[in-house]
């Protein structure tokens, strides 16, 4: 079970968060639904799809963003957060690295954290989670907010990567989040070569194993890495990617997938789940 403020989610199955940027600059969808309207429509049809989470974001995270004011992305997000939790009983998650829009965010109805830095911006994350007993991802990465995707690659990733959400979870534990509100997000995509995203999916047991208890979320949906793989610039025609990615995560233990084509991800994982029971 994953424990948010407002219920106890399963992972007998591996979930599917799907990813709601209201944002108008994000990598693969920015400005699409940065009106209420659009952003409640996408929601019902993610819903209808089959997402068990919906991620909102109102601050784009892509290679060579911008950092909004804290004030902007609560602007962003909170009417639709309200909006999306007084119509549809979803858990709604707030992706953000600021204290003060996460605490907006759980005011407005989200009740799981997506910290991308891992309480490395912002420590107070911590303390909104513990005081409103949310759910909280943290996610590996390294350096700062303009600089993240732009970092020497390490050596041996698996082991930094082990290494940086070790610290995140001591982090959290100090500010007083239990265990089993945690889930752990390796970060793909984010300072990290080619090569080390995919060791990354292709090692994913090994992370599993050294963190019991806590489930493991992988979001390799549309990213850049998938594209210089498959030789596609447009990140809408790395739907294939995604779901092989997705697949082979599910495969070697990833308990939650961070998606923008939620159907077809549900799919994926309904056909591994199977296969991997008559393993």
């Amino acid at each position: 079970m994953w424990k948010t403020s407002r219920r106890e989610i399963s992972l007998d199955v591996p979930l599917v968060m799907g990813i709601l940027n209201v944002t108008p600059d994000s990598f693969s969808d920015g400005g699409r639904y940065a009106d209420i309207n659009a952003a409640l429509k996408r929601a019902d049809e993610m819903i209808a799809e089959g997402a068990d989470v919906i991620d909102i974001g109102g601050e784009s995270t892509r290679p060579g963003s911008k950092r909004v004011s804290a004030d902007d992305e609560i602007s962003r997000v909170v009417p639709v957060i309200e909006a999306i939790s007084k119509r549809l009983d979803v858990p709604v998650s707030i992706d953000t690295s600021k204290s003060a829009v996460a605490n907006a965010a759980v005011d407005a109805g989200a009740e799981i954290i997506n910290d991308i830095s891992g309480l490395r911006f912002d420590e107070a994350i911590a303390e909104v989670a513990a005081r409103h007993k949310t759910g909280l991802v943290l996610m590996h990465s390294r350096g700062e907010f303009e600089t993240m995707h732009s970092q020497p690659p390490v050596e041996d990733i698996i082991t930094e990567v082990e290494k940086d959400l070790r610290r995140s979870i001591s982090a959290a534990a100090a500010a007083g989040v239990a265990g089993e509100q945690i889930a752990l997000d390796i970060g793909l995509g984010f300072g990290k070569t080619l090569d080390q995203n995919l060791k990354l999916i292709a090692q994913l047991d090994r992370l599993v194993k050294e963190f019991p208890g806590f489930p493991i979320l992988v979001g390799a949906s549309r990213k850049s890495f998938l594209g210089k793989l498959l030789g596609k610039d447009d990140p809408k025609e790395r739907l294939s990617g995604s779901l092989a990615s997705a697949a082979i995560a599910v495969w070697n233990g990833a308990k939650i997938l961070r998606v923008h084509d939620v159907a077809a991800t549900v799919d994926a994982v309904k056909i591994v789940t199977q296969t991997k029971l008559r393993s």
